[in-house]
């Protein structure tokens, strides 16, 4: 090889007629060449029975004799021969003989993950597999693996841990639906504890309530119908005259001490709309619901107190300038029987409070979504009720308002109970 530069020049004398050249003994040159043997042998042996050409070339040619074989390339050549016969590729060159007919061709590169075998094996010989380098790719590989599927893992747990829970509240008709907004106060019956273990209808019928403590169910009419509220259940009226429920039997002894709460959601804007009242003759013993009041609506609790039904003889507690549609509210309504006293509670608040004299037992049932008011059926529900209780007892203002946040200590239990939440 050189680097593109012509070497330095040397002129030497014409050589003697008769001789093979410069550094050739004269004479015509053997078979095969100067400094071959004949090809019996092939190249780079000598022929049988003869010994190797004594002679090589000077320095500047290239080829000096092999001490116990054939022909080497200096180090500016590239060609050496194999001890094992033949010829190998120098370090600095770039071609190898073929090991079946001496012909010289490039080198195959290496491939990766292969090494080749140093001495006599190689020429010809196969490659063998580099061990190591393939262990620390497939190691690799490993690790690579592990950092992926700890990665999606990773993920999983990320988007899991960022999951939430949503209830929908609706109901049968499309009407408003209300929310449950505080905790019973009082403690429920052991099947009514979990939201699959309840039920708000009694089994077999979807049209009577099912009393959680006093067995008196409640016969619905047919447009007061069960709808879903959260995981539990809520009645919804339309405000017509089918929008109504109705006990067996009256459920509330009026000559006593009693309390009577329900959580409500109004949906209409005017009218009188009657969340709860007990009997169904000439008129009323006690109403909860929704009055005009001074040409507004306001909540209201009212009582009879003579069996002619007259307006003279009834007693009302009222709460104005309330929010009164589309409002979740819990209603509490109290007689007290020692007082002689009724009161009327809003979200846990006293509203209002006023003596009466003993309160008319009337005839007839307990009824939901409606009154009785000289002989005509008023005060369609329209809207949404639920976690409807009885008492045989008279909260006190203390005792409502720790009902309102669920911390009634200690809690009494009812006497009748419907739609539990």
């Amino acid at each position: 090889m050189t680097d593109g530069t012509n070497p330095p020049s040397h002129p030497q004398p014409e050589p003697a007629p008769g001789s093979g050249g410069y550094g050739f003994p004269p004479g015509p040159p053997a078979q095969g060449g100067y400094g071959y043997p004949t090809p019996s042998g092939g190249y780079g042996y000598p022929q049988s029975g003869q010994q190797p050409n004594p002679y090589q070339q000077d320095p500047g040619g290239g080829y000096q004799q092999d001490p116990g074989a054939g022909y080497q390339q200096d180090p500016g050549g590239g060609f050496q021969q194999d001890p094992g016969g033949g010829y190998q590729q120098d370090p600095g060159a770039g071609y190898q003989q073929d090991p079946g007919g001496g012909q010289w061709s490039p080198a195959a590169p290496a491939q990766p993950g292969f090494t080749r075998l140093a001495g006599p094996d190689l020429p010809g010989s196969s490659q063998q597999p580099d061990w190591e380098a393939m262990a620390d790719r497939s190691a690799a590989e490993r690790r690579k693996k592990r950092l992926w599927m700890l990665g999606g893992a990773v993920t999983v747990l990320a988007l899991l841990a960022g999951g939430g829970t949503f209830f929908l509240l609706g109901d049968d008709d499309g009407q408003d639906a209300q929310p449950s907004n505080s905790a019973s106060a009082s403690p429920e019956p052991e099947d009514s504890k979990g939201p699959a273990a309840y039920t708000a209808t009694v089994a077999g019928d979807d049209t009577l309530l099912r009393d959680s403590y006093g067995g008196m169910g409640i016969r619905l009419g047919p447009d007061l119908k069960v709808g879903a509220l959260g995981k539990r259940f809520q009645v919804i009226g339309k405000g017509n005259g089918n929008s109504w429920g109705q006990s067996a039997e009256p459920v509330v002894d009026v000559t006593k001490s009693f309390t009577v709460t329900a959580r409500a959601y109004n949906s209409a804007t005017k009218g009188s709309r009657i969340i709860m009242s007990q009997g169904d003759g000439e008129s009323f013993s006690f109403e909860l619901g929704v009055n005009e009041v001074n040409g507004k609506q306001a909540w209201i609790f009212r009582v009879q107190t003579g069996d002619k039904g007259a307006a003279a003889t009834t007693r009302t507690v009222t709460a104005e300038g309330l929010n009164m549609v589309k409002t979740p509210t819990l209603l509490m309504a109290t007689y007290d029987a020692d007082k002689k006293a009724i009161a009327l509670y809003v979200d846990g608040k006293k509203a209002g409070e006023t003596p009466v004299p003993p309160i008319w037992q009337a005839p007839g049932p307990l009824q939901l979504g409606r009154s009785k008011h000289h002989n005509i059926w008023t005060g369609p529900w329209q809207g949404a009720l639920h976690s409807i209780k009885t008492y045989d007892m008279a909260f006190t203002a203390e005792q409502a308002a720790a009902y309102k946040e669920g911390k009634l200590e200690p809690s009494p239990k009812p006497t009748h109970a419907w739609l539990l939440t």
